[in-house]
Formats: structure tokens, C-alpha cells, sequence
């Protein structure tokens, strides 16, 4: 596995750009950066923290999570809110997200400070539809993370990391979804954080403190871990023009002055899947 950029904090929500190269943010210092083609940092849009998760627009630029679900661009225009927190009852903010086939965005919300030392309260799971309407569509997650479909759109998987489990949810033809149940475990001493879906059907989870990626079948069985160098593995991203570099992301486990946090990326045996492009509405 190869250290391809290092220096930051807590490094979330890749996003690969077939055009430009990877995206990802610096959770604590702030600032959202592209990883090019040739390996070169820049940074896309500065300053902006806490963004847990990430997706491109069909429109340009991205959709962004954070204190809000909003959309920035690449050229210092001003965000433009999907969802903020006024509008869900006690949110805190918003962490991971991911789209569907036609471009809804699918989103957690928070119901407690993470780094502020409040006590865990369970969040939502929201989707936000082509014509900018939200609904709320599933509740009681402790801590919510990671979200990814299945190749025909059929499942909704959706990791917990409160609770160690990562959740699956039938997805309805309106984009609803029915009750969840467990799909997996990283329980006792895993905790399930970002993840994606490769082609195959099978989840690759991130695991916030056990330095790997865990791989699970489509029938919740587990595969196989990806060892990663540094312990606090935080997401991961299919790119390259095959979709078989699995870029994996860090943390560091201290604050903002310890600087470690890493992208590392290697190749593997089955390609992910194109993540589609947000299609909400802008105006």
C-alpha cells in the first residue's frame, strides 16, 4: 500500500473524478483538496471543515456534508444549502453521504457533538429528491457513517459506528426505504466507518480504529481485511481508470497538530462501482 499524500488531520470523504483525480477533506483543519492524476495536492475549496462526506454534482463542483448539505463550487462562490440543520429537529450536523442511480443524496444526521464530548444520541437517515424535498426515512443510529448501494439498487447498506453494525435497508422504487437489519458486524472491538460497494456486490468497510479495510460478501460473510499502515482507517474510494485502486484514508488520533493523517492507495482484484452524480436542484 502506498503513502500517496500525508500532512492533514482527519482526511474524509473521498470522491473519485474521472476527469480530475481524487477529492477529500480535512475534517479538523478545514479545506477540501484534489489528489491529481499525477499525484499532485492542490487545494479545491479552502477552508471549509468538518466535511464527513462528499459526492459530485452533475452540475459541477460537489455536494458536501458538514455543519449543513450544501453544494460549493470550485471557483470561491458562496455554498448553497440543500439541508441545514434548522430543519431536523436537534441535528448537530451531518456526516457521510452517498447518491442513488438518479441522483437523490442520501444523508445521516448527527444528534450530538462528536468532538465535543456530549454523550451519544441517536441521529436519522435522510434523503434529499430531484426536487429538493426531504424526507426522513429511517432512525435510531447512533453514530451514522458510511452509506453505499448495491449494483442494482435494490440494498441500502449504511454503517453504525455506534453500534459496531453496519445496516441494510431494501430501497423502494420512490427511494424510500424499508426497516433495517444487520448486514454486518465489526463487532466487538471493530468500528464500522466509511464505506463503498464494488462491482461484485461485495461492502468494503472501513474500520475507524482497526487498521483495515474489512471486505464482506454480499451475504454479510466476510471476505477479507486490507491491512492499512495506519490504525484510524476512516474511508475509502474506488478510482483509476479501471475503478480497481482502492484509495483508503486516516486520521490522526490526536488534534489538529498531529498531522498524519494519510491517503494511501493500492490495487485490487474487483472494481468498484462509479459513484452517480448528485442531481438536486440548485436553485
Amino acid at each position: 500500500m502506498q503513502q500517496v499524500a500525508t500532512g492533514f488531520t482527519l482526511v474524509e470523504g473521498p470522491v473519485w473524478d474521472p476527469a480530475r483525480g481524487l477529492y477529500f477533506s480535512d475534517v479538523l483543519n478545514g479545506g477540501i483538496h484534489l489528489l491529481d492524476r499525477s499525484d499532485r495536492v492542490s487545494v479545491a475549496v479552502p477552508k471549509r471543515r468538518g466535511v464527513g462526506g462528499m459526492a459530485l454534482h452533475a452540475d459541477g463542483g460537489l455536494v458536501v456534508g458538514g455543519r449543513d448539505i450544501a453544494h460549493v463550487g470550485f471557483t470561491g462562490e458562496p455554498a448553497k444549502p440543500f439541508l441545514t440543520t434548522e430543519a431536523i429537529s436537534g441535528a448537530t450536523g451531518f456526516n457521510d453521504l452517498t447518491t442513488d442511480a438518479r441522483g437523490r443524496v442520501y444523508v445521516g444526521s448527527l444528534a450530538f457533538r462528536v468532538f465535543g464530548g456530549e454523550p451519544p444520541k441517536p441521529g436519522l437517515l435522510h434523503v434529499i429528491d430531484l426536487d429538493g424535498t426531504v424526507r426522513t426515512i429511517s432512525d435510531g443510529v447512533m453514530l451514522t457513517n458510511g452509506l453505499g448501494f448495491s449494483p442494482d439498487g435494490t440494498r441500502l447498506y449504511h454503517s453504525d459506528a455506534g453500534s459496531a453494525h453496519v445496516r441494510v435497508y431494501d430501497v423502494h422504487a420512490d427511494g424510500s426505504v424499508g426497516p433495517w437489519r444487520i448486514f454486518a458486524s465489526l463487532a466487538p472491538a471493530g468500528t464500522p466507518d466509511g464505506l463503498k460497494v464494488a462491482s461484485d456486490g461485495s461492502v468494503w468497510v472501513a474500520d475507524a480504529h482497526g487498521g483495515r479495510v474489512a471486505a464482506f460478501n454480499p451475504d454479510g460473510s466476510h471476505r477479507a481485511d486490507v491491512p492499512v499502515p495506519l490504525p484510524m482507517v476512516t474511508s475509502l474510494c474506488f478510482g483509476g481508470d479501471d475503478l480497481r485502486d482502492l484509495y483508503v484514508v486516516t486520521g490522526s488520533n490526536g488534534g489538529p497538530s498531529e498531522a498524519c493523517g494519510s491517503v494511501f492507495r493500492c490495487r485490487v482484484d474487483i472494481p468498484g462501482q462509479p459513484l452517480p452524480k448528485a442531481r438536486v436542484p440548485l436553485g
